[in-house]
């Protein structure tokens, strides 16, 4: 015997497109959560969960619906957060010509330096030497812009090792200096 399925005649059907959008919308939360553990900055993850949407709602046509959406959705704010982060590393890198040749991460508008900036710079400097040189070494190349593979093949160590000692060495180094306030 055959049943037809009743439809709600007082609902019409959803195409696609709103279908997808009430999906996008059912994650928000989640996307708000996520950004904000990205940032940690409430102004920056809504910044960062607008890009994302938009750039889903771009790239719809590359969905397909045998994937995981939330999966989907973090794995493209990971993406725009990363790329935004190198994009803001690269304009905000300046080289330092002296004999130490440090890359220094801080901002154009950094050419006054104030005695209390060059006090604090020289204490980053010396917290970060005053570590052992396992530690020392992989962590400053870090900064010098070495990708780990970089630094694991040159130290001939474990990618893992160096991953985990220039954590330590962050971690250490923002402990020490939790007084400051661009740490």
């Amino acid at each position: 015997m055959y049943t037809a399925k009743k439809q709600n005649k007082n609902k019409p059907k959803m195409n696609e497109r709103q279908i997808f959008e009430e999906q996008l919308v059912a994650m928000l939360p989640h996307m708000r959560n996520f950004a904000f553990s990205l940032t940690l900055n409430r102004e920056a993850a809504e910044d960062l969960m607008q890009d994302t949407s938009l750039k889903a709602l771009d790239n719809q046509d590359k969905y397909t619906d045998n994937v995981n959406f939330k999966g989907w959705l973090l794995t493209i704010m990971k993406n725009i957060f990363i790329n935004n982060y190198h994009r803001l590393v690269r304009s905000n890198t300046v080289v330092d010509l002296t004999t130490t040749q440090y890359l220094l991460n801080s901002s154009h508008s950094s050419h006054y330096q104030t005695p209390e900036s060059c006090y604090e710079m020289l204490e980053i400097i010396k917290k970060i030497n005053n570590f052992s040189e396992p530690y020392r070494v992989p962590f400053k190349m870090h900064v010098q812009g070495y990708k780990y593979n970089e630094i694991a093949k040159k130290m001939k160590l474990p990618i893992g090792t160096i991953k985990s000692r220039i954590f330590l060495t962050r971690k250490q180094l923002q402990k020490q200096l939790k007084d400051y306030k661009y740490v």
